[in-house]
């Protein structure tokens, strides 16, 4: 008998091996996102390369974009708006650092309750990815 008070179960999303090894072995982020658009990583990896940058409105664009891209994907793999998102799974990690970067964003533009949701919404996903994020 299942425990209905357990929640859902964890989401798991699929691997794009294609996209993660061009973006492990170097391809420019920027590369992986126009022949991969569907895939988290690569926006995150704009995001983030470009908060460091300095440019937060464009950080915010591509975090946006890879956020939107990963809840299609969350969608498709059963999630139904709430429930674990484990950053353990490494296909995962791409949709959680679009959270982070999100809410990074939003603040540094002044869009502090967006950026408390976002946060707020990455820990209630994955406390470990929050950890890992927001600490690390």
């Amino acid at each position: 008998m299942d425990n209905l008070l357990a929640g859902p179960p964890p989401t798991q999303l699929p691997d794009t091996p294609e996209a993660r090894e061009a973006l492990d072995s170097g391809v420019k982020a920027s590369d992986v996102a126009a022949r991969f658009p569907a895939y988290p990583a690569a926006w995150a990896a704009l995001a983030e390369e470009y908060f460091a940058q300095g440019h937060a409105v464009t950080s915010y664009a591509f975090a946006r974009t890879g956020y939107h891209r990963g809840l299609d994907h969350l969608r498709r793999s059963g999630w139904k708006g709430h429930g674990p998102i484990p950053w353990e799974h490494e296909p995962n990690r791409g949709f959680l650092r679009c959270l982070y970067a999100l809410s990074r964003a939003a603040q540094a533009i002044g869009e502090k309750d967006e950026a408390e949701r976002c946060l707020q919404f990455l820990k209630d996903s994955s406390e470990s990815g929050y950890d890992a994020l927001t600490k690390g």
